[in-house]
């Protein structure tokens, strides 16, 4: 059964349809006058919020931006009107909530679009309480979808391929567990619920060694478990992004990436578009629709080198961090998804254009990581600073720095000095 979209019922009472055709900007009624309607985007701190508010500012939408400091990435574009200092959803989620309810009262806003996990964890049990339209499916659907082993035995019983992979359930179960490397562990679920309630993120980590394999294990608090580990899978990452809306396909989209943080595996900091494997895809948004998804999601997938086959990795039931990309690529996600939860009139998107993109300073932190550490997995350092003075010439794009919207670069490399002169 699909999950619908959480959006209105009648749209009249909501939003006025502006005429698309003529590229109208989506408006509100209040009393006689007409203004724009206001979204409200959380976690401004992340790349994909940025890309959020660049296309539905770009787009006539009124964008308001929470961040844990006020100063976020998204909130120093100028398609921002506002950068609201919140707390921390994962380790404050009850104090969150009630900030950001009173933010879209005292906003009128009309979207709500949480960014990442943390966020909609906090933010979809109380959705109804909230005052705006929240995008997603409901709070259970979307905790399977975070399910790790859940999503890859079902994933499994429809004939994809999933990484071989072993469970530790607690810490005492992993005396009883041989072993056989090198491995990738990765926590059932990317956040984690401490006993009183607050959440923390929690990451991957590779094992080369049994003695690499304990560290990593005695890195992982309780409350992490289960962990999960897999086999390496040796290939370059692609993904499938879609739109479903209960079970239509509204957009999509795939790219491959080039260039990882860190070099072993990790966020993207160079990629591309790609062609659309349609079997890839038909086989994605089966599994999404029978994990009862509407939304947007990112299926992730590693080609093994040997067979050329998609190896499915997880699925991430949120914009992703390099959002960007489609959108420069003509997939506009934000946009069709505000769109289509308020009930505008939207036209699905097939096709789009062959792009390369780049974030500098993740790009960067890539070089810098490969130039310490070098090795056969890394590549040579010659090689990757070649190949990295190469993203400076034609055919790739920024990410975050834009001519017409230059504040959110300035912020990042500030905070990126910052940081280093921390570290």
């Amino acid at each position: 059964m699909h999950q619908p979209l959480n959006r209105p019922a009648s749209a009249g009472a909501v939003v006025q349809a502006a005429d698309a055709e003529h590229g109208e900007a989506p408006h509100t009624q209040h009393g006689s006058r007409s203004r724009p309607v206001t979204v409200l985007v959380t976690d401004g701190d992340q790349r994909a919020a940025l890309a959020i508010v660049r296309s539905l500012g770009a787009g006539g939408y009124r964008c308001v931006v929470t961040s844990p400091d006020g100063r976020s990435l998204a909130g120093a574009s100028r398609h921002a009107v506002a950068d609201i200092a919140v707390p921390e959803p994962g380790t404050a989620p009850e104090t969150y909530v009630t900030k950001v309810r009173a933010i879209i009262e005292e906003e009128n806003a009309a979207l709500l679009l949480p960014v990442t996990e943390a966020s909609l964890l906090a933010l979809l049990p109380v959705r109804g309480r909230l005052g705006a339209v929240v995008p997603f499916p409901d709070a259970e659907t979307f905790r399977t979808i975070c399910d790790k082993r859940r999503v890859l035995e079902t994933a499994a019983t429809m004939g994809l391929r999933v990484p071989a992979q072993r469970e530790i359930r607690s810490i005492e179960d992993r005396e009883q567990l041989s072993w056989s490397g090198p491995v990738i562990l990765k926590p059932g679920r990317s956040v984690y619920t401490r006993s009183d309630g607050t959440r923390e993120k929690t990451g991957v980590r590779w094992a080369r060694s049994r003695e690499e394999f304990e560290s990593a294990l005695s890195a992982y608090v309780p409350e992490a478990y289960p962990i999960l580990v897999q086999e390496v899978i040796e290939g370059p990452g692609t993904g499938i992004f879609v739109l479903l809306d209960e079970g239509r396909v509204l957009a999509r989209f795939a790219h491959r990436r080039i260039r990882e943080k860190p070099p072993t595996g990790g966020v993207s900091v160079v990629r591309q578009s790609e062609p659309m494997d349609e079997e890839l895809l038909d086989r994605s948004v089966d599994l999404l629709n029978r994990l009862g998804w509407s939304g947007v999601a990112m299926v992730e997938y590693k080609r093994d080198l040997e067979t050329g086959e998609a190896v499915l990795m997880e699925i991430n039931g949120r914009f992703w961090g390099s959002l960007q990309l489609a959108i420069d690529a003509g997939v506009d996600f934000p946009r069709l998804l505000a769109d289509v939860s308020l009930r505008r009139p939207v036209i699905p998107s097939d096709g789009y254009r062959f792009v390369r993109s780049r974030w500098f300073w993740g790009d960067v932190d890539h070089l810098l990581a490969v130039w310490r550490r070098g090795g056969p997995r890394q590549g040579s350092r010659m090689g990757s600073l070649a190949a990295w003075l190469r993203a400076f010439g034609p055919g790739y794009r920024s990410e975050v720095f834009r001519p017409d919207d230059p504040m959110p670069f300035a912020r990042e490399t500030a905070n990126w000095f910052r940081e280093g002169l921390s570290r």
